[in-house]
């Protein structure tokens, strides 16, 4: 009878560990992050690091980087950065406009919460974000997995959801 109540009292208090750990809430890393979890910190942290790793790439030669590749050993940005587009919790998608000199990314969660928000950027270096009901989760949709075309057109009009939605004052427009 003393060990069983020994043994309930220590998985008691386990479980009240875990559950104070699991409620902690996030802790901003510098004044004025924008990021709700460790998750999106990360990814905002890479986003940052590609979109200085581009500006960097542009001085030296002139254009944007139209690869990943091309863009890793410039700046911060590494081989291992580039070599895969598996973030964690997110999903990177690069799509470089070799005619334009232009660029997009987005940073898409893997799955929709309130701590899993999706990111854009372009050439214009000003971060975007969005709600999780704005975007749907990577591989929601079979059609779009199989062709690149649906991804890039999706992307497109959440783009213009999110110029729309900052217009009217619905998200702020740009982070840091």
């Amino acid at each position: 009878m003393r060990t069983r109540r020994a043994f309930l009292t220590s998985v008691s208090i386990v479980l009240l560990a875990a559950l104070v750990a699991a409620q902690t809430a996030y802790q901003p890393k510098f004044k004025g992050d924008p990021a709700r979890s460790d998750s999106e910190a990360s990814a905002l942290g890479y986003l940052r690091t590609f979109l200085r790793a581009q500006k960097i790439y542009k001085k030296k030669n002139g254009h944007y980087a139209t690869t990943l590749m091309e863009l890793s050993k410039t700046g911060s940005f590494t081989r291992r950065m580039a070599s895969s587009t598996d973030r964690g919790d997110y999903t990177v998608k690069f799509r470089p406009h070799k005619e334009k000199d232009t660029f997009e990314v987005s940073m898409l969660p893997k799955q929709q919460d309130t701590t899993h928000r999706s990111f854009f950027s372009d050439d214009q270096g000003k971060n975007r974000y969005g709600r999780s009901s704005f975007a749907k989760p990577i591989g929601s949709s079979s059609a779009s997995a199989s062709c690149p075309i649906l991804d890039v057109y999706r992307f497109s009009v959440m783009k213009t959801y999110f110029d729309w939605f900052a217009a009217v004052g619905v998200v702020e427009r740009s982070i840091g």
